[in-house]
């Protein structure tokens, strides 16, 4: 029998879980929340590797409503980031509404019905009014085309898959990458290991991370008077995004200045070797790319087992990784750094809308979305961390937080004009979209050809949101349905 419901939710990770919560908190509780693993907790339930942490303060890591007030540091790592998301899943009775291993893999908005009928990878279905997609954007990861991959002789895996059961005591390792994962994990096996060799396509701007204990007596006082939390929650979310990341995004020249040149100081003090300290120097603009906050990476490449490798990668061969140079590097385990499909949305779950248009189709040259939560054509079909969403500068839960409310409010909207649907018009997201991308344009993410997970071949940034936190909540404080198409 074909289960019904009026929301489904696809995906448990932090937005399926704040979206969850905030539909009880408002006494709705005919949902359900679609997870294609075995548990919940998204990022932080599929990235094990050894050093995984937040590159956010972990007070902005909670939910605004949810504070969690004895975090243990400065910047969390994932047992606890997963044991926060788990935790308030439990306290809130999220789990009574979850389906677990139910990935979804086709979601079909039925016209007579008024309700999306979504498909799932046992065969079994799923009707729902209303649907939200909480599935993220760094969740599939991508591993580089490189030839002669399947021939490697020794374990490789990605990072965000880590094979715990390789025992990497005394083993040649090469690391393909050297962002964002690479740089918690390389500082933590590099001792375990007889040779580190990382092989990097473009370095990074790493800026201090200053990472630390929270002593007790602080904790024990966020606990006892919560407004303490919530006020360095806010001090974090200011301060440190908003304040000192927000102009570097919309290239400020000063702060442009300044921030290059604390990040080469802390290239400096931490690389004593002239030679691998021009390798790391980065030929694009600070924050072009994602900007990294790390204490303990540049001072394992000064260790005698590590070596960096700017030479383009030729091939793998069964005993190691050969460059184009000639030279083979022994590797008897690889490990991939190379992120994730992070601009194909929604994949690979299709999706189809009125008289049964394609979403894939609609984002053919790049997803875009109003607000980043809907899309016209889809009714009823909203979108956490949707394209254009992502922050180069603060936690996402702050978007997250702001798109949950939009939701719950057209919801109300809606409800209180007795009708059943909405959709976008298309002037509208057009419109939206068009600011949007004239504004992307004159970001750092596009003064530079550099590849990177922000945007498309061709440029097309479709990942990033261009502006402050605090514009983006005032766009959605309130969900307009004057910019909607509403029916019973």
């Amino acid at each position: 029998m074909e289960q019904r419901t009026t929301i489904a939710i696809i995906g448990a990770g932090h937005g399926g879980i704040c979206m969850g919560l905030q539909l009880k908190a408002a006494g709705r509780h005919d949902f359900v929340i679609l997870e294609k693993a075995a548990s919940l907790g998204g990022t932080w339930r599929d990235n094990t590797y050894p050093g995984a942490s937040c590159d956010a303060p972990s007070f902005l890591y909670s939910f605004s409503f949810a504070q969690k007030t004895d975090w243990s540091r400065r910047f969390a790592w994932q047992p606890e980031l997963l044991g926060y998301a788990t935790e308030c899943a439990v306290r809130a009775g999220l789990l009574a509404h979850c389906r677990f291993n139910a990935e979804v893999v086709a979601a079909r908005f039925e016209e007579t019905r008024k309700a999306w009928r979504l498909e799932l990878a046992d065969g079994s279905t799923l009707e729902a009014q209303f649907v939200v997609a909480a599935v993220g954007q760094l969740h599939r990861p991508a591993l580089p085309e490189i030839p002669g991959r399947e021939s490697f002789g020794g374990a490789q895996f990605h990072s965000a898959r880590w094979d715990h059961s390789v025992d990497l005591s005394g083993k040649r390792l090469a690391v393909i990458g050297n962002a964002a994962s690479a740089v918690q994990f390389v500082p933590q096996i590099a001792p375990l290991l007889s040779r580190l060799t990382i092989f990097q396509r473009s370095a990074n701007w790493l800026l201090p991370r200053k990472d630390r204990l929270y002593p007790p007596r602080l904790q024990r006082a966020l606990t006892r008077w919560p407004w303490l939390a919530r006020l360095r929650h806010n001090f974090q979310w200011f301060f440190f995004g908003e304040l000192q990341l927000t102009p570097l995004m919309k290239q400020v020249r000063p702060v442009q200045w300044l921030a290059r040149r604390a990040s080469l100081a802390h290239l400096r003090r931490q690389v004593h070797d002239p030679a691998l300290r021009a390798k790391l120097v980065p030929d694009y603009p600070i924050g072009a790319k994602r900007v990294l906050f790390n204490d303990d990476y540049y001072p394992t490449l000064n260790r005698d087992n590590v070596r960096l490798v700017t030479e383009p990668i030729a091939a793998i061969e069964p005993s190691g990784v050969r460059t184009v140079g000639g030279e083979l590097h022994a590797a008897e385990v690889i490990v991939f750094a190379t992120g994730f499909k992070s601009t194909e949305f929604l994949a690979p779950m299709a999706v189809h809308g009125l008289g049964g248009r394609d979403l894939a189709h609609e984002w053919r040259n790049g997803a875009h979305a109003y607000l980043g939560v809907t899309v016209s054509g889809f009714p009823n079909f909203f979108m956490l961390y949707g394209p254009n969403t992502n922050l180069g500068h603060n936690s996402i839960l702050v978007m997250i937080e702001a798109q949950v409310g939009y939701i719950l409010d057209a919801l109300r909207q809606l409800e209180a004009r007795g009708e059943r649907c909405l959709d976008v018009r298309r002037e509208a997201m057009d419109a939206f979209n068009r600011d949007l991308q004239r504004d992307l344009a004159k970001s750092v993410w596009a003064a530079t050809s550099k590849a990177s997970w922000y945007k498309l071949a061709d440029g097309t940034i479709t990942n990033n949101w261009p502006h402050s936190t605090i514009r983006y909540r005032r766009l959605l404080r309130r969900a307009d349905l004057g910019v909607y198409a509403t029916w019973p």
